[in-house]
């Protein structure tokens, strides 16, 4: 028969803490099974209180709403117009009473109204100073952000004072000049894209450096170290790394000279004469310029059709504004 073991030696401890344990056990599994909860007994709803819920969150939303309405609006009314086969603005008072497509079919298959090539003409132009301005801003940007020369700080307050005056104040001076140089350079002149395009650089460089510029300060100056210790040059930062970073700031510099070129209509008129080199601003004008033919449902299904390629792009730069926040960092 096992002998028990002696109070006070090693075994005893042993022995005595275990049971001492037991107990504890014992007595919490009691006082959880006298805790057990009943059954769950579903709590009574709070009564709806329209003043709480406007002063919280309601108010937001009856804002959010009226801003949606008053920014679709236009659009809606655009499009009732362009649907509108009286080709009036005063029948699409009621929105989408008269549905047609008659108007679209007439700004596409009229021979007098070029609207293919006015089209071709803005998209060209409008995509060749968007690219060159994301291009050339992004290099000036860089240059005034990384670098330290003579001249730098009075080309930065350059840049904001020459933004100050509109550039309607110098569409005399920019007509002038273009006549001249068109008596020496031909192709760079009056009525000509190349000329109209030059403009627009010169009109949207300034902002947009400026504008890129900013952005450029906040990259962390020691990514261009480590790559410096890699042996890479200030054209490589620029191209590899840095452009990267600034994907964000590049689209929408890209959309915003996008839509600006887009929609211009001063310049390009005083500039481009020939109705076959003229942008859609220019043109569609012409549809509403005498008051007595004024075809307004023609002019409002051309500035349907002029902004989905408006849309596309911003559909397209959506993804490079997001992904491009966290692209380029990663060595």
């Amino acid at each position: 028969m096992a002998r028990k073991p002696v109070p006070g030696t090693q075994a005893g401890l042993v022995v005595g803490e275990l049971d001492e344990y037991g107990r504890a056990v014992d007595d919490s599994t009691r006082a959880q099974s006298t805790l057990a909860p009943g059954p769950v007994r579903d709590l009574p709803k709070r009564p709806f209180n329209a003043r709480r819920w406007f002063m919280a969150t309601g108010w937001r939303h009856i804002v959010g709403v009226v801003m949606i309405a008053f920014s679709l609006f236009p659009i809606v009314f655009v499009v009732s117009s362009s649907l509108n086969p009286n080709g009036t603005l005063t029948g699409s008072n009621a929105l989408f009473s008269k549905i047609g497509l008659d108007s679209y079919v007439r700004i596409l298959t009229d021979p007098k109204v070029p609207f293919a090539t006015w089209l071709g003409n803005t998209l060209m132009i409008a995509g060749i100073t968007a690219l060159l301005t994301v291009f050339l801003g992004a290099m000036a940007a860089y240059s005034f952000s990384r670098m330290r020369f003579t001249g730098r700080r009075v080309g930065l307050i350059g840049i904001v004072v020459v933004q100050m005056f509109p550039q309607l104040l110098a569409v005399v001076a920019i007509f002038l000049l273009m006549s001249a140089i068109g008596d020496l350079f031909p192709a760079i002149g009056l009525n000509t894209h190349i000329g109209l395009i030059m403009v627009y650089l010169g009109g949207a460089l300034g902002v947009n450096t400026y504008l890129m510029y900013g952005f450029f300060n906040t990259i962390p100056v020691s990514i261009d170290e480590a790559a410096k210790l890699d042996g890479a040059g200030h054209a490589r930062i620029f191209f590899t790394i840095v452009l990267r970073l600034v994907a964000p700031i590049l689209a929408v510099v890209a959309l915003l000279s996008f839509i600006a070129s887009v929609n211009e209509f001063v310049v390009a008129s005083v500039l481009l004469i020939d109705t076959e080199k003229q942008t859609l601003a220019v043109g569609l004008t012409k549809l509403v310029s005498n008051p007595r033919y004024a075809d307004w449902s023609a002019f409002s299904a051309g500035a349907v059709i002029a902004a989905l390629p408006v849309v596309a792009l911003f559909l397209f730069l959506q993804k490079y504004i997001v992904g491009g926040l966290t692209a380029g960092a990663v060595k």
